[in-house]
């Protein structure tokens, strides 16, 4: 049988389109952010692993990413595929973190204060891919 993990990630992330955006926020009526997005839609596939929570929207997080997705259940994804989460530069000492779909990126933006699409390309320079896998 496929593993279809990842496009049950990304309609997961999809379905949280239009949400509020909160900064920590993990769940539909409460906002998310985007480590709460991710973390949504993860629990959708049965990760039970814990996610970040001592962030702030600008800081040194680099590091903190990168050993959450070294730890966990992940592979780096060389080639972009429906479900993988992509972080990315979106600011000077800002990472954001974004899940793919077929043809576009979701993501809870801090400034449209809201889920959102973003289509590819990137607006921004991507500091890791990483995918899923049980």
């Amino acid at each position: 049988m496929l593993d279809d993990s990842g496009a049950r990630i990304a309609a997961r992330a999809t379905s949280h389109i239009g949400a509020p955006f909160r900064l920590h926020g993990r769940s539909m009526d409460g906002g998310f952010d985007c480590i709460g997005l991710a973390a949504d839609a993860l629990s959708h596939v049965g990760f039970s692993g814990v996610v970040p929570a001592e962030y702030t929207l600008r800081g040194q997080f680099e590091s903190q990413l990168s050993k959450f997705f070294d730890d966990a259940a992940f592979v780096p994804a060389a080639s972009l595929q429906s479900g993988d989460f992509v972080a990315v530069r979106s600011a000077p000492r800002q990472l954001h973190l974004m899940i793919a779909t077929q043809s576009s990126f979701v993501h809870a933006h801090a400034g449209l204060r809201r889920v959102v699409w973003t289509p590819y390309p990137l607006p921004w320079p991507v500091f890791g891919q990483w995918r899923y896998v049980f």
